[in-house]
């Protein structure tokens, strides 16, 4: 049962963490001042480490060999845009900042819809049927 409601926990704050940053990422870009680009900066990286210790323990869990590969692949893609976006961020060009986190969000949205059965119905109960 522990180990159960450690996992729902872990899809509450992902869910949660793409909620966030698909929605305050886009309002604190538009402040282009010091302390906007140092919140950013420190956003992405807590919100990196959370994901990627919640999607690690998930995809632990998760039964099928097929739907473990998809979703470390597509997490891998994700963590590689959250990593790129955080250069940018460190770079204050806000152009390449925005490329990135279009990237960033792409790559999380389709994390999110591998994810999305067991968002709703509970971790890893079975594999998502493909149609």
């Amino acid at each position: 049962m522990g180990h159960e409601m450690e996992l729902k926990g872990c899809f509450r704050r992902i869910k949660n963490c793409a909620i966030e940053l698909f929605s305050t990422m886009e309002e604190d870009l538009e402040m282009d001042d010091e302390d906007s680009w140092d919140l950013v900066g420190r956003d992405v990286r807590l919100k990196a480490t959370f994901l990627y210790i919640d999607l690690c323990r998930v995809i632990t869990c998760c039964e099928g060999e097929e739907h473990k590969k998809a979703l470390t692949v597509l997490a891998d893609r994700f963590f590689y845009s959250m990593e790129e976006l955080g250069d940018a961020v460190e770079s204050r060009s806000l152009p390449l900042v925005q490329v990135r986190y279009s990237d960033t969000a792409d790559a999380l949205r389709e994390v999110v819809a591998v994810l999305a059965p067991s968002l709703q119905s509970g971790p890893c109960e079975s594999d998502p049927e493909e149609e």
